[in-house]
């Protein structure tokens, strides 16, 4: 066959002597189609029959057509091999441009390696990313790295092959221009820097709700890479931060909370201190019908009745005696409805606690936890707080509220309707 070609080839040479291009020209036309017809059959044909195999044995997911897209990309340097194998039998071609049409060749078949290694690296952390574990070590940047260091080498061997030089000669030169690549990449060191410390700390884990106000970021990481972090905020917009700013600014991670199982819950009441007062026998058998104070009522009498008892001998004026309070007792009330409610963390801090005075009012705090979920916990707040606010009448005390000019108009209308 490769004689019987040979002699064809003569005969064409022969037959074509007359016209000096023309003999080049259908050489340089064969060998671009024996090209094309080398690409066709390795993607259409063997990359095509691989595809089903691939199926037949693994199912037609995603996943499990990565590789071959990686095997499509090397597909691409068939025609270049073909054409600089075939430039050295095309007749009257200069060796310059031969010499030329090869490098550009071998510049085709590196940049065309380097970008499927890329792809391999991206199906590589497809895969990486489907193990459990993966959102605690996320590898994307250091993938990302390796990317960079490839297209870099590959970059250099492409200069170097058009330039003519060795591969070697390049990278020595390269060593004058260290201190110009280390401000041209100065963004990527840093952020390579930080990528380990996110990845070897953990401060950082993809499903993370951060909170970082510099950034205007409050919301989920959906993605960390090698010189930005993605936030998908709550309002769905996405917010993407530099990976050196989780290094080198704070910002507030709410993983601890949510693995605990409890949502702090710290708010106060403002009472208004002029409705504080001793509590009368009225009042005493009115609140001793709460359940949840009985206990507390006989407990809390009987403590007073001691006291007041030796007291009374030496002081038997009663303003010496001690008495329950109407704040006091609503504070006990709000702990045990605390300590009741089906939805606050009993295993974590609860505490009902009185502070300092203020010029809005006297401030009663609630310091508890209940469930992390957003929804619930924004419902359980909302249900102890109306359910405080309610029932504060009940104990002779008021909210304190900064007055407005709502009653004087009130009042002013009346008086001009002659009511």
């Amino acid at each position: 066959m490769a004689v019987m070609g040979i002699r064809w080839l003569d005969q064409l040479e022969s037959t074509l002597a007359p016209y000096p291009l023309a003999y080049p020209a259908v050489v340089v036309v064969a060998l671009l189609l024996v090209a094309w017809l080398a690409n066709f059959v390795t993607k259409r044909i063997l990359l095509s029959g691989l595809r089903k195999v691939i199926e037949r044995f693994s199912g037609p997911e995603k996943n499990a057509k990565q590789p071959l897209r990686v095997i499509a990309r090397l597909a691409n340097i068939v025609p270049s091999v073909v054409i600089a194998a075939g430039l050295s039998i095309v007749p009257e071609l200069p060796p310059e441009l031969v010499a030329g049409l090869k490098a550009l060749c071998h510049a085709w078949t590196v940049l065309t390696i380097a970008l499927a290694v890329a792809h391999a690296l991206d199906v590589f952390n497809d895969f990486y990313e489907r193990r459990p574990d993966a959102r605690n070590k996320p590898i994307k940047g250091y993938l990302q790295v390796a990317k960079i260091v490839v297209f870099v080498l590959a970059g250099l061997s492409i200069v170097a092959t058009l330039a003519g030089v060795k591969l070697l000669h390049v990278v020595t030169g390269l060593g004058a221009a260290t201190a110009v690549l280390m401000l041209i990449f100065q963004d990527t060191i840093l952020s390579l820097v930080a990528s380990v410390q996110i990845s070897g700390d953990g401060r950082v884990r993809i499903g993370d709700w951060i909170e970082m106000p510099s950034q205007n970021a409050d919301g989920d990481v959906t993605d960390i890479a090698l010189h930005t972090v993605t936030v998908r905020n709550f309002d769905n917009t996405i917010t993407t931060i530099p990976t050196k700013k989780l290094v080198t600014e704070s910002f507030r991670n709410w993983r601890g909370m949510q693995e605990s199982g409890g949502r702090r819950i710290k708010r106060s009441i403002y009472l208004d201190q002029h409705s504080v007062r001793f509590l009368d026998a009225t009042a005493l058998e009115r609140l001793g019908q709460f359940g949840l104070l009985d206990d507390y009522f006989a407990a809390k009498q009987e403590e007073l009745g001691q006291w007041n008892a030796q007291v009374a001998q030496a002081h038997p004026e009663p303003v010496n005696a001690r008495r329950m309070t109407n704040l006091g007792t609503f504070r006990v009330y709000v702990e045990r409805y605390l300590r009741s409610h089906p939805d606050i963390k009993q295993n974590m801090t609860l505490l009902v606690r009185q502070m300092a005075p203020t010029p809005q009012g006297l401030p009663l705090e609630i310091y508890c936890f209940a469930p992390t979920a957003w929804a619930q916990y924004e419902r359980t707040q909302s249900d102890v707080f109306d359910h405080l606010l309610a029932i504060l009448p009940e104990f002779g005390l008021r909210v304190f509220q900064e007055s407005s000019d709502a009653m004087l108009m009130a009042v002013r209308e009346r008086q001009d309707a002659g009511v």
